[in-house]
């Protein structure tokens, strides 16, 4: 199915909803605004429980109903964070997302000496529990019976495979993409055909592994959650071809750090580490040209990935309520066309990245 029908839509919740002052022209596309829970995995800083489950409520409060999550997020703490505050909301009323791919265990390991690949000590205050890598059958099945009773609901809307990708697993990541398909691809399809879950795919860092899923014959994903690939700072790849692909075969992409790890939203990390030079200069010429025509970066950088046609939502992580009041702002702000026009002739954007119309 389509995602796009499934996830609700947050245009009601923006200061500029129609009927109010300065509402969105009928020609802007809002899209969904989502919250990824990454960062309440303890994912850069160990975060205290009541700071994290505030955020959670102000995404509610703001008019937030898609949620995204992970087992891997702080092995299993972003989905127990998670599960306590919406527990408290009917659960017809927001949608669901996690992935498989790991499965936590009893067991205890130090969270700074994991092999997370090119992502080395990411959730290292997250919860000690150790994780397995496992795409299998069996391992999928039990990590989604994991993930609801952390979560503490009775069903998932949509399950990703998590990171089956070149960033985790180096020149071993087509093995380990092939256990996926005729694993959690294959138990995955057969619960959604079984209305367990509405939808699934793939969620990952990289184009190529999705690239790969597309010219399969079976089994046929619903979606993609793409994390860093369509932003400002990076879209060209994804352009190409994966973008044009996903479209013509109606699968819908779920645009993942759409502030580029922090970079495009005030912060210090790119790709989850201390952002490089070229970055950090990218990023200042952004924010001139933002500064010049009188707009936020963020809300340049949130609406210009959700423009795409092929885009469902954008689920922009958090670990401070203000910062939801902040993305909901983003998503409702004007933006000038020629804000986008200078930005192309800057080489600062690809010449056919679709932008948003004002």
């Amino acid at each position: 199915m389509s995602i796009k029908n499934l996830l609700p839509s947050t245009l009601g919740a923006l200061p500029g909803a129609p009927g109010t002052p300065g509402a969105h022209s009928p020609g802007v596309r809002p899209g969904t605004l989502g919250f990824g829970t990454a960062p309440l995995g303890n994912m850069f800083r160990a975060i205290p429980d009541e700071e994290a489950a505030a955020t959670v409520e102000a995404a509610w409060d703001q008019g937030i109903r898609y949620f995204d999550t992970a087992p891997f997020y702080g092995a299993g703490l972003a989905e127990i964070r998670l599960g306590e505050v919406l527990a408290r909301h009917p659960r017809d009323a927001f949608v669901l997302s996690t992935k498989v791919g790991r499965v936590i265990l009893d067991e205890i390991e130090d969270p700074a000496a994991r092999d997370l690949g090119e992502k080395g000590g990411l959730f290292e205050h997250g919860r000690p529990n150790k994780m397995v890598n496992d795409y299998s059958a069996d391992a999928t099945l039990r990590s989604v019976e994991d993930s609801l009773k952390r979560l503490r609901t009775d069903r998932l809307d949509i399950v990703w495979v998590h990171d089956v990708a070149q960033d985790f697993y180096g020149d071993e990541w087509l093995a380990v993409y092939e256990s996926a398909r005729t694993g959690a691809f294959r138990v995955l399809q057969r619960l959604r055909e079984e209305g367990v879950i509405k939808a699934w795919g793939l969620g990952v860092n990289r184009v190529e592994p999705l690239e790969l899923t597309l010219d399969l014959d079976e089994p046929k994903p619903d979606a993609f959650l793409l994390a860093g690939r369509y932003t400002l700072l990076d879209h060209d790849r994804a352009l190409q071809r994966l973008l044009p692909a996903a479209a013509a075969q109606d699968v819908d992409i779920v645009v993942g750090g759409p502030y580029s790890s922090g970079i495009l939203a005030g912060g210090t990390h790119f790709e989850y580490q201390q952002a490089p030079a070229h970055i950090i200069d990218k990023v200042a010429r952004i924010r001139a040209l933002a500064d010049r025509h009188g707009i936020g970066i963020k809300s340049a950088a949130l609406q210009f990935s959700l423009a795409h046609p092929a885009t469902a939502a954008a689920i922009p992580g958090a670990t401070r309520p203000s910062r939801i009041a902040e993305d909901v702002a983003a998503l409702g702000e004007r933006i000038p066309a020629a804000f986008w026009t200078d930005l192309r002739e800057e080489d600062l954007i690809a010449p056919d990245a679709p932008v948003p119309t004002a």
